[in-house]
C-alpha cells in the first residue's frame, strides 16, 4: 500500500514552497527569509547612498531581496531535494537559470548599469550553467566553482558596473552555478562524522 500523496499547499504556505522549498524546515525558511532581508537592506542602503531614484532603489532591493534569499533558500537540503528529485533533467536546470533576466531589469531601470554589462552578466551565468551542466558529474563541482570564480573575475574587472551594484554578479552566480546547479550530496562519508 503506497502513503497517500501530500496535498498541494495553500494560499501563504503555497508561496513560502515557491520562495524556499516544498517542505522547508523552520530553520531552513528562517535563515533564507532572513538572508533575503539583510541582502534587501544591505542593497537599498548602498544604493541609496548612490543618489539613485526611487524605482531604482525599489528594483535593486527587490533583486537583492531575490538574489541573497535564492542563494540561501538553494542551497537547503529541501531545495537540494526538490531541484534535483527524480526527473529533473539538464534542461529543466539550464531553463531555471536562463530565466533569471534580472540584469535586464536592472538595465531596463538603474542608470549607470547599461545593457553590455547585463549581457555581460547575463552570458556569464548562462556559460557557466552550460559547462556545468555539460561536465561529467564527477567533475560538475569543480568546474561550477571555476565557472563561478572566473565569471565573478571576469565580471568585476571588466564589466561597467557601478558600485552601488558590485555584489549583484557576485551573488547571481552562487545563487545559480554553486547553490542551484551542484547538488549537495556528497558521493564519500565523512570520517569526521
Amino acid at each position: 500500500m503506497t502513503a497517500p500523496a501530500s496535498p498541494a499547499p495553500a494560499g501563504l504556505a503555497r508561496i513560502d514552497a515557491f520562495l524556499v522549498a516544498p517542505q522547508a524546515t523552520g530553520g531552513e525558511r528562517a535563515i533564507t527569509y532572513l538572508a533575503a532581508v539583510a541582502g534587501g537592506g544591505l542593497a537599498l542602503a548602498l544604493a541609496a547612498t548612490a543618489g539613485l531614484p526611487a524605482l531604482a532603489l525599489l528594483v535593486i532591493t527587490l533583486v537583492a531581496v531575490d538574489a541573497v534569499g535564492g542563494a540561501v533558500a538553494n542551497a537547503t537540503g529541501s531545495a537540494q531535494r526538490w531541484w534535483h528529485r527524480p526527473g529533473r533533467t539538464r534542461t529543466h536546470q539550464l531553463g531555471f537559470v536562463a530565466a533569471h533576466g534580472q540584469p535586464f531589469l536592472l538595465a531596463a531601470t538603474v542608470p549607470g548599469f547599461g545593457w553590455t554589462a547585463a549581457t555581460a552578466v547575463y552570458a556569464v551565468a548562462v556559460a557557466g550553467a552550460v559547462l556545468v551542466l555539460v561536465a561529467p558529474s564527477e567533475l560538475r563541482r569543480p568546474v561550477g566553482f571555476a565557472a563561478t570564480v572566473l565569471g565573478v573575475t571576469v565580471l568585476t574587472a571588466l564589466a561597467d558596473i557601478p558600485t552601488a551594484l558590485a555584489w549583484f554578479a557576485p551573488v547571481l552566480l552562487i545563487k545559480l552555478l554553486l547553490a542551484h546547479l551542484l547538488p549537495w550530496r556528497s558521493p564519500w562519508r565523512s570520517p569526521w562524522r
